[in-house]
């Protein structure tokens, strides 16, 4: 079997650095990004896009890396969990989360994380409606969800506070 047909060479930035890489055409985007690039904050939970632990931003957007092959990320963005800090310092909703008990196992926080700060991009000022609408497609088996909501509105009047992200 020719090899050559089986791998791609892709070129895409991950938490604001390039990379370019040869890569099995079937592989998926959260075996990229746990294997190959080490960030292991991408979570592989179901392999079938319904525990949202795999979430990463695409461009902006949640999506969900275990339904993606590497290939597709080729001359896109990508934001993983492990680049939402701002060198050391926590992006809002990380320290918000730790403030109100929304963390317990860990294993959903980086597709809530990333997930989240989709929503507060697009909605400065949710409602916490609009944030159990947006975590819905999330699964914790943890916290009930409680600690999660309160978390994002206080990070989200935070954010207002310091004029967009502190």
């Amino acid at each position: 079997m020719d090899t050559a047909s089986q791998t791609r060479t892709i070129s895409l930035s991950v938490n604001g650095k390039s990379f370019s890489k040869t890569v099995p055409v079937r592989l998926t985007l959260a075996d990229f990004l746990r294997h190959e690039l080490r960030l292991t904050g991408t979570h592989v939970g179901c392999e079938h896009g319904v525990c949202g632990a795999c979430t990463i931003l695409f461009d902006g957007q949640s999506a969900r890396a275990c339904l993606m092959l590497a290939v597709q990320a080729n001359g896109h963005e990508i934001t993983t969990v492990e680049g939402l800090a701002d060198g050391d310092a926590m992006h809002p909703l990380q320290k918000a989360l730790s403030e109100h008990h929304g963390l317990q196992c860990g294993f959903c926080t980086p597709g809530m994380l990333t997930t989240l700060v989709e929503l507060l991009n697009d909605n400065p000022a949710p409602s916490a409606e609009d944030v159990r609408i947006a975590i819905s497609g999330n699964l914790c088996r943890c916290t009930g969800y409680e600690g999660i909501v309160a978390a994002t509105l206080d990070a989200a009047a935070q954010m207002r506070a310091a004029g967009g992200r502190s």
